[in-house]
């Protein structure tokens, strides 16, 4: 992997992921799905990590697709159908393997995040974003309907606002971002890392093994039906109760001292 194309950082249990193409406004070329792809699987199998923090250096968060790539694409002699084909199918691939991860992922957006950057945004865990950051799906401007950006984004904002956001390609402000729930919160640029970091290190304090069972019940329940939800997450918390630790941490909780975790 081109460590120079995505940098990666272990703080006290926090992986923090920078996107590193601020030339080409950290956009997704065939390279970067690579590079994020063996990251994240490699992060998937660290016990060691708790928490994974995305961001991009340079003056935007991600502003999608390379456009210069995908165009090159077309000199195929199938006019470029086999490299679209695999290239949403590898993007969709990176998109799925955030919510799968163990470990929580927070996005710590600024600039712009647009397109499949916006995608990207959306199918993290959390996001916090600078003021000044601007969001959309604007594929539409150019003759190309964000079709796979729609996906993350219609399972995180209301579908008559995506479906506007789709069709009229226009951006959202940060202020609305969060109206909206794409991202959680709002902060100035100079406190962007810090507020982000410190967020992430409030996750990673939390019993890890909690934490991950919970993230892939969150998910897993949001497809289901309510009786099965709540048989499902019944069945997570027997599971989660009879672990030792979390014995450990009711109980010093009740005793009101900080828990001794094995982990």
């Amino acid at each position: 992997m081109n460590e120079a194309l995505l940098t990666c950082d272990v703080t006290a249990g926090v992986a923090r992921l920078v996107m590193n193409r601020p030339a080409k406004l950290n956009a997704l070329s065939d390279a970067m799905l690579a590079a994020l792809k063996t990251r994240l699987e490699a992060l998937a199998q660290d016990q060691s990590v708790r928490v994974v923090v995305l961001a991009g250096a340079g003056k935007a968060f991600c502003a999608g697709h390379d456009l210069g790539e995908m165009q090159a694409g077309r000199a195929a002699a199938d006019k470029g159908a086999a490299y679209f084909a695999d290239l949403f199918a590898r993007c969709a691939e990176v998109m799925q393997l955030i919510p799968a991860l163990p470990q929580p992922v927070i996005a710590e957006v600024h600039g712009i995040a647009t397109a499949a950057g916006c995608q990207l945004v959306a199918s993290c865990d959390m996001a916090i974003a600078a003021e000044q950051t601007r969001f959309g799906v604007n594929g539409v401007n150019i003759g190309l309907f964000c079709s796979t950006p729609m996906v993350a984004l219609t399972r995180n904002i209301p579908r008559k606002m995506a479906f506007e956001m789709l069709t009229t390609g226009q951006f959202i402000d940060a202020a609305r971002a969060e109206a909206l729930g794409l991202v959680n919160r709002v902060v100035p640029l100079e406190h962007l890392q810090t507020e982000t970091m410190a967020l992430a290190a409030t996750v990673a304090a939390k019993l890890s093994s909690a934490v991950r069972i919970g993230k892939q019940a969150f998910y897993q329940q949001a497809e289901m039906g309510l009786a099965e939800a709540y048989a499902h997450t019944g069945a997570i918390m027997v599971e989660n109760m009879l672990w030792r630790d979390t014995d450990e941490g009711i109980s010093a909780f009740l005793e009101k001292r900080k828990p001794d975790w094995a982990e």
